[in-house]
């Protein structure tokens, strides 16, 4: 770069007469670009005082900052392509393009982030769930990063800079953080399918269980981050669950499918009481609740003869998925109590152990 530096130095500032010319030229250069700054600006005001009260320019008013900003950026390429014909030096072209492409980078970051609020406000806002504004807040952070990362890689190579060490660097860093944090992007990702497949909305009340240990988590669905889920239970206890986690699990959702839910409930009676009489009670006691529904009515069948009760299955439709466990615990304690008035035996399990003694 040195050599052609003094090239076009020794060129130019040898000979006053063409020093004077190239001053000229360039100083008619920069006159020309802020006479067509100004006027554009005056151009770009007019239009939006004539149009800013009309419906679409009012709910899109970044749209005049964009075409603002794009006119600037046009004059200052038209500018700098004067400029560079007129030096006609490689080492001033290399960085009047490296500068181009800065230009075009802070141009697509624009772009991007004047979309950004027409998505929050005609899309987002539709979806009924905070998660979509946590997504487009990453991607307001990272997107412009993201950007002129590229456009700074791109420049330097316009500029003649080996680029190939910078992108085998990044790409080694890339894999060394995958590892580090592949629980961490493991949730993210989680969380992401969470958003697209919706299984569940804040608000939602969810039974998630745990396969291998039989067991569930019941409560309402209070946030949904990219990282973790946070349940709250019937106990008032907040359970933070990691996406990655609930992915691998059973979800039961008794919110957002039907309004409408059947509740299983299993009681056993002793093999000499009276069966239908055992059924009308556990009816009866099932339509005390007004979130029972009679149509379709509560019934009661027998599943098993077990070893040592008859195995009836009370199934109620209820209409209030949120009152499924006090279903059951209403109609378990009541049936037990009429049970008892009524002379009808719920049996236990029950061994008979002979001893024999030895003589």
């Amino acid at each position: 770069m040195e050599p052609y530096f003094r090239k076009y130095y020794n060129q130019i500032f040898s000979d006053p007469q063409q020093l004077l010319n190239f001053t000229i030229q360039v100083l008619a250069i920069l006159f020309a670009a802020t006479i067509a700054w100004w006027i554009f600006n005056v151009i770009t005001k007019k239009i939006r005082n004539k149009y800013r009260d009309r419906p679409f320019f009012k709910n899109n008013d970044q749209l005049f900052f964009l075409v603002k900003r794009a006119g600037h950026y046009a004059i200052i390429a038209l500018t700098g392509i004067w400029l560079v014909n007129l030096f006609k030096a490689p080492f001033v072209e290399r960085i009047f393009f490296a500068f181009l492409i800065i230009l075009l980078a802070s141009i697509a970051n624009s772009i991007v982030h004047s979309f950004l609020p027409y998505i929050e406000r005609n899309l987002a806002v539709k979806t009924k769930t905070a998660v979509d504004n946590v997504i487009l807040d990453l991607f307001k952070k990272f997107s412009g990063i993201i950007i002129f990362t590229i456009g700074a890689i791109l420049a330097l190579d316009a500029m003649g800079f080996n680029i190939m060490p910078f992108v085998a660097g990044a790409g080694v860093a890339g894999i060394a953080i995958g590892f580090a944090a592949k629980d961490t992007l493991s949730n993210l990702i989680a969380g992401v399918l969470l958003i697209i497949d919706r299984p569940f909305e804040v608000g939602d009340r969810i039974e998630v269980w745990s396969a291998p240990k039989n067991a569930a988590t019941w409560g309402d669905v209070i946030d949904i981050g990219l990282r973790a889920t946070k349940i709250r239970t019937t106990d008032n206890i907040v359970i933070v669950i990691p996406n990655n986690e609930i992915m691998k699990r059973d979800i039961i959702n008794y919110t957002t499918v039907t309004k409408e839910i059947r509740v299983r409930i299993p009681i056993g009676v002793a093999y000499d009481a009276d069966i239908k009489k055992a059924k009308e009670i556990i009816i009866k006691t099932a339509l005390e609740l007004d979130w029972v529904m009679q149509k379709p009515a509560p019934k009661v069948v027998v599943r098993n003869f077990g070893d040592s009760a008859v195995d009836l299955e009370a199934r109620i439709w209820i209409s209030r998925p949120r009152r499924r466990m006090d279903t059951i615990s209403h109609v378990t304690d009541r049936v037990k109590e009429v049970f008892q008035e009524e002379g009808i035996e719920i049996p236990y399990p029950k061994r008979d152990i002979y001893i024999k003694k030895e003589e």
